[in-house]
């Protein structure tokens, strides 16, 4: 019985008996998860190798069939895509006439649903292709000359243009003028922004001018314009005329510029420059040289001054101008060294007003396009203006454009006489209806006025140019800012 009692106390298995310890039952499941990670691991390792390998073995040769399909419908999708994107060019009227009535009022009117690039102090502009046209390129259509309503504008990408679209290579000038182009005073307002940006992009200069009046197409410059633009830019300026494109076929530009503010926002510096750069560019065109002017003197050793009369005939013209010269010629004969000219813009070419100009020191000239010539004279030089009956109360800003044109080209715009007396207007004095009569009004004189005016002016530039004298650097005409 002994015996039995142990036998039955043993335990029949050494497995179970282990099993009771918690301890190494732990250490053995931990054991059995390693094994099984690490099976699982090579499995892995294994499946991942085989796909690699036949992954490669795919691109090294591939089924000829598949890559033929592959490619077709890759073309086919992209051919789509550019269906689609041509689909998607909506051209819009030039001229919004929603905005008719504030046409000149922030971005309104021209082009109205684009905004300028505008940095503080810098022309605004729009340029095409860039980051804000998300790299789409400008489309025109319509060549209508007498409603800018029916001519048209769009944005596409190079890669979809429009049906039938022609694309022009090279760099356009895309330019919007509220006035016009035959006036040379609102012709180099209009081109003077593009002056600017030709100076801040590295002096790229146009393949093509498109102009645009109210978005109707203009084809011609005066000749004035013509030459001082073919002078700035190195070439004469060719005016887009759209000859042999239809009504309704757009034509595409690789890069485009647009201005349609004229110098609205740049700073006083910024057209100092861009005048600097146009009267430089310009006496070099002409062959004028101040070198000599630079030395030249009087008998007694005084500095010449020049004194020019750039008179008018018709509108704004003088009622006596014998008497006016006459007045002018005797106070210049007071002054050691001065010399009057009297001149007609309309008998000038550009190069000759040009010299005369540069001879300039003190220009004398009713207001008239005629006064646009002051700032190819030397910077400092003054301006006297003069103006027919009621314009000070009826003629709105636009009375002032030389006296800011002075500022802006680097003169001294040494005030204004204003006539009290000239034609009647039956209506009452404030009557907007009378500055039809005194527009083009003429001019009559104060020779107690004149005189006293001209004689201090004179003076002024005498002392100027005394202190000058003796430290004047040469104005150089060999190279410009842009060369």
């Amino acid at each position: 019985m002994a015996i039995s009692t142990l036998e039955l106390s043993r335990p029949a298995n050494p497995t179970l008996k282990n099993l009771s310890n918690p301890k190494k039952r732990t250490t053995m499941s931990v054991f059995c998860l390693f094994s099984i990670f690490l099976l699982a691991l090579c499995i892995s390792l294994f499946t991942l190798y085989h796909i690699q390998s036949l992954h490669a073995r795919t691109i090294s040769s591939p089924p000829w069939s598949f890559m033929h399909e592959w490619e077709r419908v890759t073309n086919c999708t992209q051919e789509h895509m550019a269906e689609k994107l041509r689909q998607s060019v909506i051209f819009l009227p030039l001229t919004d006439l929603r905005y008719a009535g504030k046409a000149l009022q922030g971005h309104t009117w021209f082009m109205s649903s684009m905004y300028d690039t505008h940095e503080e102090g810098e022309v605004q502009y729009q340029q095409f292709p860039s980051e804000s046209s998300k790299h789409r390129v400008l489309c025109l259509k319509g060549k209508e000359t007498h409603d800018g309503s029916w001519n048209s504008y769009a944005l596409a990408w190079p890669e979809a243009l429009p049906f039938n679209a022609t694309l022009l290579k090279g760099l356009t000038f895309v330019s919007y003028n509220h006035y016009n182009y035959d006036n040379i005073w609102h012709g180099l307002s209009a081109t003077v922004p593009f002056v600017a940006w030709h100076i801040r992009n590295g002096c790229e200069s146009p393949s093509r001018w498109i102009l645009y009046h109210w978005g109707e197409l203009r084809f011609k410059m005066a000749p004035w314009l013509i030459t001082l633009t073919e002078a700035t830019f190195g070439g004469a300026p060719f005016i887009e005329s759209f000859e042999g494109v239809s009504d309704n076929q757009p034509v595409c530009f690789e890069k485009a510029v647009v201005m349609r503010h004229n110098e609205g926002g740049m700073s006083r510096d910024r057209r100092i420059e861009t005048f600097d750069l146009m009267r430089c560019k310009a006496r070099m065109y002409c062959n004028v040289s101040l070198e000599g002017r630079i030395h030249e003197a009087s008998k007694q050793g005084l500095p010449v001054i020049g004194m020019t009369l750039l008179m008018r005939t018709g509108p704004r013209s003088f009622t006596n101008e014998s008497a006016v010269i006459g007045i002018f010629e005797k106070e210049c004969a007071k002054i050691d060294g001065c010399r009057l000219m009297v001149a007609y813009s309309n008998n000038l070419t550009f190069c000759d007003q040009v010299k005369l100009m540069s001879l300039t020191d003190i220009l004398v000239s009713p207001h008239g396009a005629q006064l646009t010539n002051m700032f190819l004279m030397e910077k400092n030089s003054s301006v006297m203006e003069f103006f027919p009956k009621g314009w000070l109360k009826l003629a709105g800003v636009g009375q002032y454009v030389f006296h800011w044109m002075a500022s802006w080209s680097g003169m001294r715009h040494r005030g204004a006489w204003r006539d009290p007396n000239g034609d009647e207007c039956p209506y009452a004095v404030d009557d907007r209806r009378c500055m039809s009569i005194y527009k083009s009004g003429k001019i009559g004189f104060d020779e107690t006025y004149f005189s006293e005016w001209a004689r201090n002016v004179l003076s002024e530039v005498k002392a100027r140019k005394l202190e000058e004298a003796a430290n004047k650097t040469i104005a150089s005409t060999s190279s410009c800012a842009c060369g």
